[in-house]
């Protein structure tokens, strides 16, 4: 069992070691450059190239039902479910199989209103609440797996 997380730009790698420490699981912060990281037992770091997705490449190939993946984005999401893993974006928000369609298909219309030159806004600012939502996800699916992994 371990945590996977899509490093370069999350808001929340200090909650993923908190959260992670607490259950005694392994993370693995992946990033195009080396990010510092706790020196601690649980926690590794992973450097991989600068190639486009290379960061998505190497956590796709790594999860699996025994993972939960940190990532805001959606494609990854995608590919981390079909491997089996358990998938939480940093404001907590859990990206699910039932879910991830209606995610993908607002992507893709936000891309090409974007490619046509109108003006949206981004996402809204990062708050306090979304970190403590991501705390009390990240616990909750630590548990559920942990749960799920000793039931086989």
């Amino acid at each position: 069992m371990r945590v996977l997380v899509d490093a370069d730009a999350c808001p929340v790698k200090d909650e993923v070691y908190k959260v992670a420490w607490r259950h005694a699981v392994p993370v693995v912060i992946v990033s195009n450059a080396w990010l510092r990281v706790p020196q601690h037992p649980l926690v590794s770091r992973q450097v991989v190239s600068d190639g486009f997705d290379a960061a998505d490449d190497w956590i796709a190939e790594q999860a699996g039902a025994d993972t939960v993946v940190i990532t805001a984005d959606i494609l990854l999401a995608d590919r981390a479910l079909k491997a089996g893993s358990k998938v939480l974006a940093p404001n907590g928000k859990p990206f699910t199989t039932s879910s991830i369609g209606a995610a993908i298909a607002t992507r893709a219309i936000m891309a090409d209103l974007r490619a046509g030159g109108d003006q949206i806004g981004g996402p809204r600012p990062f708050s306090p609440a979304d970190r403590s939502a991501f705390l009390q996800a990240l616990d909750r699916e630590l548990v559920a797996l942990k749960r799920a992994l000793t039931q086989y």
